[in-house]
């Protein structure tokens, strides 16, 4: 169950979205039609983002942290929610500097900061990863994302390429998970819920996946939550590819 935002919250989820520069967005997101992409995704980002956003804080406790993993445009609205509603700190780590640089201009007034580095570095122990959309980017993993999503074709499928990027992702993984603490939350993607899952069962750690799903705007991927940690779960199975 839900719960609506305080009213200071919404207005500056709202303050935020008005100040981004979509013009320098265009380019981030899109190679071509980026300002019809924003005319059509921003309110619907900012919408939808804001329901997340009212789950996710209901799930967490006051003054934690958390480790926003590749976070972007999409997760303004959990960030302000956390920081606002909860008094939480975040710490949201994007390597594409151009969008770190909107976003930060966007949030100057308010308590969160962009890095525009790996977050492996990040220091610390936090209580909520948030990694949406990162381990089946479509860009970054050309020959693993259309196995996760179903979509391989099996003439043109490269399993020399796959298994380099299927290396990558777990490292990826290997890195970021160890950050969190037991007992933890976890949001991520119905399609990177393996990877999550498939770390759990190397370190013997159990994990519950919530069945709720909540859609979102820009990829289209639904976001769900794990919980991982509790001796108490039972580890609910998960298909691998």
């Amino acid at each position: 169950m839900s719960t609506r935002l305080s009213g200071s919250t919404r207005r500056s989820i709202a303050d935020v979205f008005d100040h981004l520069d979509y013009k320098r967005l265009e380019s981030v997101y899109c190679y071509e039609g980026g300002d019809e992409f924003w005319r059509t995704k921003r309110e619907p980002c900012r919408r939808l983002g804001t329901k997340m956003a009212e789950v996710l804080v209901k799930k967490l406790s006051h003054s934690g942290r958390s480790l926003y993993v590749g976070a972007g445009v999409t997760e303004l609205p959990a960030l302000l929610a956390e920081v606002i509603e909860l008094q939480r700190q975040v710490e949201p780590y994007n390597l594409r500097r151009s969008e770190v640089a909107v976003l930060n201009r966007a949030c100057r007034p308010l308590p969160v900061k962009f890095r525009a580095q790996d977050a492996s570095l990040a220091s610390g122990l936090f209580d909520h990863l948030w990694i949406v959309s990162v381990l089946n980017d479509p860009e970054r993993f050309p020959n693993l994302a259309p196995l996760s999503y179903g979509t391989a074709d099996p003439v043109s499928f490269d399993p020399r390429r796959f298994e380099q990027q299927r290396r990558v992702v777990r490292s990826i993984v290997d890195r970021v998970l160890p950050k969190l603490s037991l007992p933890g939350l976890v949001t991520t993607s119905t399609e990177e819920v393996i990877w999550i899952a498939d770390w759990c069962h190397r370190k013997n750690i159990p994990y519950l996946v919530e069945r709720e799903q909540f859609p979102t705007a820009l990829v289209g991927d639904p976001v769900c939550f794990i919980r991982i940690g509790l001796r108490k779960f039972t580890s609910r199975k998960v298909r691998k590819s």
